[in-house]
């Protein structure tokens, strides 16, 4: 059980250093000087994913490095309609004899193209099934010819994955008021099964009985990982450039796909420890729920589009050596808070985030959360 500290505030000034919106998952994002928060996310974040055909999987840059070199850049930050996805080489990532010569220097996308148009896509993204839809084939020979093999762009539309384990905040607050244990195994049940459904039902009548309501608004997610929102502190990110000292080396600080980098904090890590943040004038606040496990996607080297051959692509491993502080993520470093933006004011359903906004912690735990995830056997590609 986590414990926590109501008092919260931190000594220092805090402030708002970057925000970023992904559009295309594991693609490279997108840094404005503000963005609309909403309860599902930033902006058109993660709004899309890419799908290998050739090997039935979902693309992500841990398996697939190459996907750092496409860019994307709203075709107008203030009123975007289009996503323009350019890619930096001239050649097949996956086949370099084969030369790109189709003369579409970059793609347009829609942003909100017609759904009734497009074929549906049943995907399955860690555990969590959507229904998402294919944006066709002039888009996908586009991303073909690049990667060099057969591939699928999937937009979620309207649709909305399902927050599981204990990352979403009603979870994540029982447990740490004692009020709920197990929340994993108890979601890993079928929802038709007779113990799934009174695992459910109780612990629907625990919450009335107990009649708490927790802050965070869980309305689903996109393509994200497992939460709407996540968030660094650069003081940590500094941490982990100094591993690189003498080498000449620049961590990317964008290689730990923040939606919020917050700068200023006092502490290295002190983030761990961060359960609700209030952000800028509006006082919006940003519920904190489980830590963020990394992968070798930090070790992908930008230029080359494949794992770094300096000590840069040895980041990872140099993290692993003391940031395996959560017993739920045993086997990967910690780097970052997965988050849900708290109710707004009444018919209020999105709220401005820039950069410079003083950022405060209104609450922190007294220990380090704990990471669960149901044990599904679905595909989880």
């Amino acid at each position: 059980m986590t414990g926590d500290d109501s008092k919260g505030g931190s000594r220092g000034q805090m402030r708002v250093k970057e925000v970023y919106t992904y559009p295309i998952k594991s693609i490279r994002g997108i840094s404005l000087p503000s963005l609309s928060a909403t309860y599902k996310g930033f902006p058109h974040d993660r709004h899309f994913m890419l799908y290998s055909v050739s090997k039935n999987q979902n693309m992500h840059i841990a398996m697939f490095t190459e996907m750092c070199l496409f860019t994307t850049q709203f075709d107008d930050n203030a009123a975007p309609t289009k996503l323009l996805v350019s890619y930096a080489k001239d050649y097949a990532f996956a086949r370099p004899e084969v030369k790109i010569d189709d003369g579409r220097d970059s793609l347009e996308i829609d942003l909100a193209p017609d759904t009734q148009v497009l074929a549906p896509f049943e995907i399955t993204m860690h555990s969590s099934p959507v229904v998402a839809y294919d944006m066709g084939k002039q888009v996908n020979d586009w991303f073909s010819l690049r990667f060099g093999h057969e591939v699928k762009l999937l937009y979620i539309g309207s649709s909305t994955r399902k927050v599981l384990g204990n990352v979403s905040p009603t979870v994540a607050g029982q447990q740490r008021d004692g009020l709920r244990t197990g929340s994993a195994s108890a979601e890993a049940k079928p929802a038709g099964s007779w113990l799934g459904s009174i695992t459910s039902t109780a612990n629907s009548l625990l919450t009335s009985v107990m009649g708490k309501q927790y802050e965070g608004e869980d309305h689903g997610i996109s393509f994200a990982d497992v939460a709407p929102y996540l968030v660094i502190s650069s003081t940590s990110w500094e941490n982990a450039q100094r591993r690189l000292d003498g080498t000449g080396e620049l961590l990317d600080i964008s290689k730990f796909r923040p939606n919020i980098i917050v700068e200023g904090a006092e502490a290295e890590w002190e983030e761990d420890f961060w359960a609700e943040l209030v952000v800028g004038e509006q006082n919006a606040k940003f519920v904190l729920t489980q830590n963020c496990a990394r992968c070798n996607s930090l070790n992908v080297d930008y230029e080359t589009g494949q794992v770094g051959k300096g000590e840069a692509g040895k980041i990872l491993k140099k993290l692993n050596s003391d940031r395996r502080v959560d017993p739920g993520l045993k086997w990967s470093p910690v780097f970052g808070r997965y988050g849900f933006l708290a109710k707004l004011g009444p018919g209020k359903e999105a709220i401005d985030i820039a950069v410079g906004d003083e950022v405060q912690v209104a609450r922190r735990n007294t220990d380090r959360t704990e990471f669960e995830w149901p044990n599904l056997s679905t595909n989880n590609k």
